[in-house]
């Protein structure tokens, strides 16, 4: 399955585009649009890479949900735990409760356990809040 439009849509309105390189909220060198790897302080992007670098990225946690989800998906699910993975790791998904609801067949369990990824060291972010309360409507949506 690949990442619709508005998937990429989703991730792209909560990361935001920086095309010069900054440390997020837990010290991550990060650029573009949410991209950490090989980035490092002073780098400088144009649009065009930041457009390139979220597009590896996505098709870099693709397989990864793929590899992970056991139960089928609509696209709406799809995109909503690409932009979850894109954010916070393959790992993280694999460890969840959100997953393990999921792959016993609780869809409606799985969704209500994106409200509780609102923390980045430690603390309870309200952009965070705001993008796990997007992703389970759209998880929650009929495709």
């Amino acid at each position: 399955m690949r990442t619709s439009k508005r998937g990429i849509g989703l991730i792209k309105s909560f990361e935001g585009l920086r095309l010069q390189a900054y440390r997020d909220v837990v010290g991550v060198w990060t650029i573009g649009f949410g991209t950490t790897r090989g980035v490092k302080a002073g780098m400088s992007i144009t649009k065009e890479q930041a457009e390139r670098m979220l597009i590896n990225d996505v098709q870099r946690f693709e397989p990864e949900v793929e590899r992970l989800v056991k139960v089928p998906l609509n696209s709406s699910q799809w995109d909503a735990l690409v932009s979850f993975t894109y954010n916070l790791g393959a790992a993280n998904l694999e460890s969840s409760t959100l997953l393990r609801l999921l792959n016993r067949g609780d869809y409606v369990g799985a969704a209500e356990q994106f409200p509780r990824w609102n923390k980045a060291g430690g603390k309870e972010l309200a952009g965070l809040t705001r993008r796990r309360a997007a992703e389970r409507a759209m998880f929650l949506e009929a495709a």
